[in-house]
């Protein structure tokens, strides 16, 4: 089992002051701010690349906790019914309800984006949290599906506005917004961070076989995301966690790289020539069964850790928020934890399974729509390709 304090040297003094803007040394200003280059007409090209961040120079504190302030979510407009994916595969929607609870998904179409709609949901948590883009020192991009092979989260860093903060991605499928949550969460207590979006999205309808009713039933495409910020340790809103994580389940659920099998074409030297072959990735294959197996018997028990960690049982919790991937899952997990179904969040119904998006959006409809209040206990779980799980037990606000 995790340690939620084990990442955190325990020589840290709890006071450390950091410089927030990024530097680098010269020979004439040994706090010169590093310029890469400069291109200048005036358009938007004209913007100075990698220039030093105009906010002022801070004392950081490490040691701190972390509390959620503010969440948000987005999702694209085309909406795909069971009864529209029977015109195109064998199969109804009475079929796929009864075995996955889903009965709509949305898609992305036209000029939708992931990032797109990763800003519009994180501008929904900076809403919500009362904060302006600029206050933001982190934004994580948790996404297996990004724009840019090379991910999109200095895209996502770019639109919101947040000239002062950090980006970068994270992949861990299913798992990606707990892994996330947690990250966030150790960078306000190692780094003295303040305020952290964390973003989970996810386009799997890209990589679905749209002939093949036993994946493309499953996926959907949206955005969530929720603002972590500093608190008094007192505060502290991350009350346990675990994490994990087995390779040797890779093949129960991937989407592998793949080539031109062709024949290489060799030059009269001998020598191949270049490029040797186009990449692109396969459509999802899963073996339903296994991961079935899989979720119910680790997610239960990765949630029973990071309750014992807590200091907390079961009845502890006030809401149960999974990863929306199956209701006979969700509902599985419940059973084995003994939690009452009205205690449980589900959304999966109308999205299916959104991959890094499903905890967010669901904890965003959530709230929103009143079920979740100031000082509610949740115990949140994701879990999926790699494969890899883990759970949070978290206060929210």
């Amino acid at each position: 089992m995790a340690n939620a304090l084990g990442l955190v040297s325990s020589s840290l003094h709890p006071f450390w002051w950091r410089n927030r803007a990024p530097l680098c040394l010269s020979r004439s200003d040994k706090r010169a701010p590093f310029i890469c280059c400069a291109v200048g007409d005036g358009s938007v090209e004209d913007h100075v690349l990698g220039a030093a961040s105009s906010r002022s120079y801070r004392p950081s504190v490490v040691g701190m906790g972390s509390k959620l302030v503010g969440c948000g979510s987005s999702v694209p407009k085309l909406l795909i019914s069971n009864d529209d994916l029977a015109r195109i595969v064998e199969t109804s929607d009475e079929w796929i309800s009864v075995r996955t609870g889903i009965r709509n998904r949305r898609v992305l179409s036209g000029n939708e984006t992931l990032s797109g709609f990763a800003v519009d949901a994180a501008k929904g948590a900076l809403q919500m949290a009362q904060l302006e883009a600029e206050e933001v020192d982190l934004v994580i991009m948790c996404t297996s599906t990004p724009d840019d092979l090379f991910g999109c989260g200095t895209q996502v860093q770019r639109d919101l506005g947040c000239k002062n903060a950090w980006a970068f991605d994270i992949t861990a499928a299913c798992s990606g917004f707990i892994v996330g949550l947690i990250t966030a969460t150790r960078f306000i207590k190692g780094g003295g961070f303040q305020n952290i979006l964390v973003i989970g999205a996810d386009a799997l309808s890209r990589y679905v076989d749209w002939t093949d009713r036993g994946t493309c039933i499953l996926f959907g495409d949206a955005a969530g995301a929720a603002l972590v910020q500093a608190c008094h340790s007192d505060e502290d809103g991350l009350l346990g966690f675990d994490l994990h994580s087995d390779g040797h389940g890779h093949r129960q659920l991937n989407a592998l790289a793949q080539g031109d099998h062709d024949k290489l074409i060799s030059n009269s030297n001998g020598a191949p020539l270049f490029p040797p072959r186009k990449s692109s990735f396969s459509c999802i294959q899963m073996n339903g069964k296994e991961v079935f197996r899989f979720a119910v018997r680790c997610v239960p028990q990765s949630i029973e850790a990071a309750l014992e960690e807590a200091g907390l049982t079961g009845s502890s919790i006030d809401w149960l928020l999974l990863h929306q991937a199956n209701q006979r899952i969700i509902d599985a997990v419940s059973n084995r934890l003994e939690i009452p179904s009205d205690k449980v969040i589900s959304n999966l119904a109308n999205y299916g399974n959104t991959s890094a998006a499903s905890i967010p959006l669901a904890l965003d409809e959530a709230v929103r729509g009143g079920k979740i209040q100031a000082g509610n206990t949740i115990a949140t779980a994701g879990f999926g390709a790699g494969l890899t799980w883990g759970s949070a037990i978290i206060r929210w606000r």
